[in-house]
């Protein structure tokens, strides 16, 4: 899970500003989201996250062990909903529970539905951020008190793209982590198993000393293309990930 919830999402500020991209933001119950696109597509997006909201709570009314579980889950038979099977896929590549992608998954489901009707998309949703560009952008770091918050961020290039960044913390925002990291970040294809490796990623560090073998974990769940993670002055970052400097942390900005 990321760093998300329904308080400020002051984070937000850090994302790449790059010119042409008209800013919205999509909410519904506790989905919250910031997208970027070439022009205001926040109707269409509304609309697309209402059913695939729906398609989630409609999944757990029928197996409500999809809500609970910590460990994956074998789906049931039949045709599932995409954001739905891509949750238990997730899930069992990371190996942990099915929700543990949710909100990559759902932007994931939204960003690539989106992009049909736009050039270009950013979908940033607690954190978890899927990207199809035209042009470079950089991802800015939050890690609570760390002082990489602001400073660092990661930097996408259109070629790379579709891509999922996906954060999860273990001191920042309310979703689940038995570990301590100010930020565990992982990089995929798909946002939904970036989501799921992030959180198990960001289980594994209790101290420093965690953060390169939890790193090398990540590394080997395939379709894993980079991963960061972060506990208070001290940063590993290994595979196919490039580090930006992004300028210094504003004071607490208000949302965008």
């Amino acid at each position: 899970m990321s760093p998300g919830g329904t308080g400020p999402r002051f984070y937000r500020t850090y994302r790449s500003r790059g010119p042409g991209r008209v800013p919205f933001r999509v909410k519904i119950a506790t989905s919250d989201l910031y997208i970027r696109a070439d022009r205001d597509l926040g109707r269409e997006a509304r609309a697309i996250l209402r059913e695939v909201r729906g398609q989630i709570e409609a999944h757990i009314a029928r197996h409500p062990a999809f809500a609970t579980a910590l460990e994956p889950l074998d789906p049931p038979p039949g045709d599932l909903p995409a954001v739905v099977a891509a949750m238990y896929a997730a899930g069992r590549g990371a190996g942990v529970g099915p929700m543990a992608a949710v909100a990559g998954a759902v932007a994931g489901e939204v960003g690539r539905r989106l992009r049909e009707l736009t050039g270009e998309v950013v979908v940033e949703n607690g954190g978890d951020v899927y990207l199809d560009l035209r042009e470079p952008a950089v991802v800015g770091l939050y890690a609570g008190r760390s002082p990489f918050t602001g400073r660092v961020g990661i930097r996408v290039e259109p070629g790379r793209t579709p891509l999922g960044v996906c954060t999860s913390s273990g001191r920042v925002g309310p979703s689940l982590s038995y570990g301590a990291a100010d930020a565990a970040t992982a990089l995929c294809p798909d946002p939904a198993l970036a989501d799921a490796v992030a959180t198990a990623m960001g289980n594994r560090v209790r101290g420093p000393g965690d953060l390169e073998p939890a790193v090398e974990w990540a590394l080997g769940i395939p379709g894993i293309q980079g991963a960061l993670a972060v506990a208070g002055d001290r940063l590993a970052a290994a595979g196919e990930i490039e580090i930006a400097r992004v300028g210094d942390p504003p004071g607490a900005p208000a949302e965008p």
